[in-house]
């Protein structure tokens, strides 16, 4: 399936279930493409996942890893949780993030996305921290043949720009998460779009609605049932010139492969 040019995708995880699982309701969706999640098969000392997922009729458009310790209950618990944020995690996930990068070199995926963590650059000492150890992690993806796509939301746009500015990484990129700009309430997702535009590689078809109430989370919707706007969502990437891929993810709800199947249909009709 493919929106315009983009190939549409699903994110594994959003299926809860195992690798045979996720290849069943892609097929039902009649979507080829996958955002894996690669945690499972790193984990595995048997091998058994990671030759699972080889064997699958389909094309991995990037991995994601993401970190055991990672809460997101409350804004305030994933805040300090989140990404290469806490100290006492940063080896495990390290290690960690060095078995993602040869799983997806083996697998011949060239992106594998994470959630760096919230990037505060009010504290130098913090905004630092979190550029030494992302360097740390782009210096093992490239030295994998990898680009490390950094998922947004956890701070605006202008930020996250500026944080890659400094960085000057060149495997280092963005994947796109429309909905996580609203969730976080860091922002308009179409100006985000425009502002780190250089660095979009991939990104996430989700939706939501921003909280009344600052400090809490919004709420995440079917795709076209929030504030993203499809129409314009799918306008800006036009505009920006937008050449990866795009993957439905649905992280919330009782029906998520109805949810994802509602998506697919939509991009479908606005992609006419």
């Amino acid at each position: 399936m493919k929106c315009k040019n983009w190939p549409v995708a699903v994110c594994s995880w959003s299926l809860r279930t195992d690798v045979p699982g996720v290849a069943k309701a892609m097929k039902e969706v009649g979507i080829e493409h996958v955002h894996l999640g690669i945690r499972a098969a790193v984990e595995d000392a048997s091998g058994k996942v990671f030759d699972t997922m080889k064997a699958q009729k389909w094309t991995i458009t990037s991995t994601m890893i993401d970190f055991p310790q990672e809460d997101y209950s409350t804004l305030d618990t994933i805040k300090v949780t989140g990404g290469v944020v806490p100290d006492q995690h940063w080896e495990s996930n390290r290690k960690l993030f060095e078995g993602a990068a040869r799983a997806t070199a083996r697998l011949g995926v060239k992106f594998l996305s994470m959630h760096a963590g919230f990037i505060d650059e009010s504290d130098k000492a913090m905004a630092k921290k979190v550029q030494t150890r992302i360097r740390t992690l782009a210096d093992i993806a490239k030295a994998n043949g990898l680009t490390l796509l950094l998922e947004t939301g956890q701070e605006a746009a202008k930020d996250l720009r500026h944080f890659l500015e400094t960085l000057k990484h060149e495997s280092v990129g963005v994947n796109f998460d429309p909905a996580n700009m609203i969730l976080y309430d860091k922002g308009d997702p179409i100006e985000a779009v425009r502002t780190l535009s250089p660095w979009i590689r991939h990104l996430h078809v989700k939706d939501a609605v921003r909280t009344a109430k600052p400090g809490t989370w919004g709420s995440e919707v079917p795709w076209g049932d929030g504030q993203v706007g499809i129409d314009r969502f799918l306008a800006v990437l036009g505009e920006v010139g937008f050449k990866g891929a795009m993957a439905i993810e649905r992280e919330a709800g009782d029906n998520r492969l109805g949810d994802i199947k509602l998506a697919a249909q939509r991009l479908q009709a606005a992609c006419k």
